[in-house]
């Protein structure tokens, strides 16, 4: 911006008198700082020593006069175009006073632009909006005198003890841990869970507002924060700027992350020495909220949180994200196009990479944020809704910003290189490759792995057992156990003495003609006598069990020996072939229709060094699988499907997932540990060969079915 002398005007516009100037931390450079704080809006602006010397002169009111005097007075020297560009920053941000009706329409435009038209206002506001609730600087300085030892040394020692206590006390504990974790995965786990959320969320809060009055940072208000209409406490600390101290800025943003980080130690040590029941569950939701909400979102300096404005007070450089984008653009200008583009400020070499490597880092995670937030709005929202949002969080805070650069790019293609241009060419050949080109070939999912031909055994009625054949190999036909029913044999003996009566009445009936029509009918009572007798041998003689095919017995119930009772619900063992293997995995709805019966596929031992062994897909079911095949495949039991009890004991997987069974080529090692006792089942993971389909493909498939099922086709 160039601007003259004359340009400027004959006065200076006169500045609000409700401004305040604060002394700031210097500047990464060791120049002064300063910061012009407006009351009205409580926003405050950065300054250099140029900017501050300026408005020093401000009274002399003459630009000219201005000028020469900070040439004069101090080592500094400023232009007419500096002193221009000054003028309008402060116009910008109505930092000026209004006294003439074109001044006032001047301000109302600025104001306009700034705002934009109301179509942008309520996409930006929707996404992030403020309720302020309280102003609690009188409750905090009340407070803070009581609770000042949480400030102390010995204290902050005390909290670090409790925590590493209850850490290694967790990790002593981590299968229940883990496993309580994922047992209130429903309706009530996100209850308790949102409680605990709000309560950690609010101990964050007042932390930041305590350490801010601890420094004499005024807190202006407290209040709610709506992220995509999702509610989240706020503290405005906007006035810890102030502090010319950069540890006490530190400390004020770091104090909320410290605060649930030390919840989260004790209610984890808490809960490490609870009993369980309602106590131990609320200590539980306290310390995993704690623990998960700190490393995953507030110390992630990739949005505007607590992460953000630590990395930015560590390095010194307010406005991180905007600084950062600004450098990321003028190398990508650089390297992909060829321009000519300095640096918008300058910086050491090594920093200026670590720049534009978090620029890049925080594009990434916006992009992947942004379309979570959308999927978000999708599904909370009914269906027209649902998808206009969307449309728009996809178009507007991703498609847009992308196509304005492209704009950038069109609008200054005459300068561009020869070399540059294949360049660019070459790069976005590459790209278009890596989201067209069919790169996955391969599928995964959880199986289990078990014999294709197994037999229980199992008494078929209430019996002792006689005897029982040892774990191992047996042949077909070969008896694995021998069971005594008095009940069966009972029966069995009254129905033959039965028959051998009837048979003796049949022989008296012999010869004599007036028993002709008797004999008759004892004849079909023998004979339907006889069939008893046969049925009741047929049911003595189950009670020898035997193998049906040659294989291994194996698990058998340590508590079944001869003389104990068993009956017809009660397992004694399970007989499998060990030839024929097959698996039962638990596959992604999304990934059936990508291949079909015959399909190759290997199966993965869990935790096992050894390789895959081949195999192919013998059948897909065509319904959703109801019912868990196995249950250490549910995340409750140590797998990695999600799944709910229901109420006869099974476990339904949470999401929908179709079973696949998958014939291996050859019975994998690891099933037997020796010639004696193999196993007869193992958990692992499946990876299928499917059909090739492009990152594009997906998308464009995974649109067209949004589109036909929220149209109503």
């Amino acid at each position: 911006m160039n601007v003259s002398g004359g340009e400027l005007g004959r006065l200076l516009p006169p500045l609000r008198e409700d401004l305040k100037l604060h002394e700031a931390a210097v500047n990464r450079d060791g120049s002064p700082a300063w910061v012009i704080h407006d009351p009205v809006t409580n926003r405050f602006f950065r300054i250099g020593w140029l900017e501050f010397e300026m408005l020093s002169h401000w009274p002399l009111r003459d630009p000219t006069l201005l000028l020469q005097a900070i040439e004069q007075q101090g080592p500094l020297a400023a232009s007419a175009a500096e002193l221009g560009v000054f003028i309008a920053f402060l116009r910008q941000h109505q930092l000026l006073r209004v006294s003439t009706p074109q001044g006032t329409r001047e301000l109302e435009k600025i104001r306009l632009a700034a705002a934009g038209s109301r179509w942008q206002w309520l996409l930006h506001n929707y996404l992030f909006f403020r309720v302020p609730l309280v102003r609690p600087q009188r409750f905090l300085q009340w407070l803070l005198p009581r609770v000042g030892f949480l400030f102390t040394a010995g204290f902050a020692c005390f909290t670090v003890f409790c925590t590493l206590i209850g850490v290694l006390l967790a990790i002593r504990q981590w299968d229940s841990f883990v496993h309580t974790f994922q047992d209130f995965l429903g309706p009530q786990g996100l209850l308790g869970f949102a409680l605990a959320l709000t309560l950690a969320k609010a101990l964050h809060e007042l932390g930041h507002a305590l350490t801010a009055t601890r420094y004499g940072v005024r807190v202006a208000h407290m209040g709610v924060a709506f992220l995509v209409l999702w509610p989240m406490l706020y503290t405005d600390t906007a006035e810890s700027w102030k502090l010319a101290d950069r540890r006490q800025r530190f400390a004020i943003a770091a104090a909320g992350i410290i605060t649930e980080l030390g919840l989260a130690g004790f209610a984890t040590l808490a809960w490490s020495l609870a009993d369980d029941g309602a106590l131990r569950s609320a200590l539980f939701f306290l310390a995993t909220t704690s623990w998960l909400i700190t490393l995953a979102i507030n110390v992630s300096p990739f949005m505007r949180f607590d992460g953000y404005f630590l990395l930015s007070d560590a390095l010194d450089l307010p406005n991180l994200h905007q600084r950062s984008f600004a450098l990321a653009r003028a190398a990508l200008r650089r390297g992909l196009l060829g321009w000519n583009e300095p640096d918008p400020e300058p910086f050491s070499p090594a920093l200026r990479r670590g720049l534009v490597a978090f620029a890049w880092a925080t594009w990434l995670y916006r992009l992947v944020v942004f379309i979570g937030i959308a999927l978000a709005v999708y599904h909370f929202f009914f269906k027209a809704l649902g998808v206009f949002l969307l449309a728009v969080e996809l178009v507007w805070f991703i498609a847009r910003p992308v196509w304005s650069e492209v704009r950038t790019w069109a609008s200054g293609r005459r300068r561009m290189q020869a070399g540059h241009a294949m360049r660019s060419l070459l790069v976005l050949l590459g790209l278009f490759a890596l989201l067209a080109v069919p790169w996955q070939t391969s599928i995964r999912a959880d199986g289990w792995l078990h014999a294709e031909r197994q037999q229980l055994v199992y008494s078929p009625v209430p019996a002792r057992v006689l005897t029982v054949s040892p774990a191992g190999r047996v042949r077909q036909g070969q008896v694995l156990a021998i069971l005594d029913s008095p009940d069966a044999r009972s029966k069995a003996a009254q129905s033959l003495i039965a028959a051998q009566a009837l048979a003796l009445q049949l022989d008296q009936t012999v010869g004599r003609v007036e028993g002709l029509e008797r004999r008759a009918t004892i004849a079909e009572q023998l004979a339907q006598q006889r069939a008893e007798v046969l049925a009741q041998r047929a049911e003595v003689q189950r009670l020898t069990l035997s193998a049906g095919f040659a294989g291994v017995l194996s698990d058998l119930d340590a508590h079944v020996g001869p003389g104990v009772w068993v009956n017809a619900t009660q397992p004694i063992a399970i007989l499998y072939d060990p030839a024929d293997w097959v698996v039962d995995a638990l596959v992604p709805q999304e990934a059936i229709g990508r291949f079909a019966v015959g399909a190759p596929a290997q199966f993965h031992r869990r935790g096992r060094w050894a390789a895959p062994v081949a195999g192919e897909v013998i059948a897909v079911d065509t319904a959703r699988a109801q019912s868990l095949p196995h249950p250490m495949l549910a995340a409750v039991h140590g797998g990695r499907l999600a799944a709910t009890g229901q109420p006869d004991g099974s476990l339904a997987p949470r999401d929908a997932v179709y079973r696949v069974r998958i014939r291996l080529a050859a019975a994998p090692g690891s099933v037997m540990h020796d010639e004696r006792q193999p196993e007869r089942q193992e958990l692992g993971s499946v990876s299928i060969e499917v059909e090739r389909r492009s990152l594009l493909a997906r998308w464009a498939t995974g649109a067209a079915a949004l589109l036909l099922r929220e149209s109503g086709f």
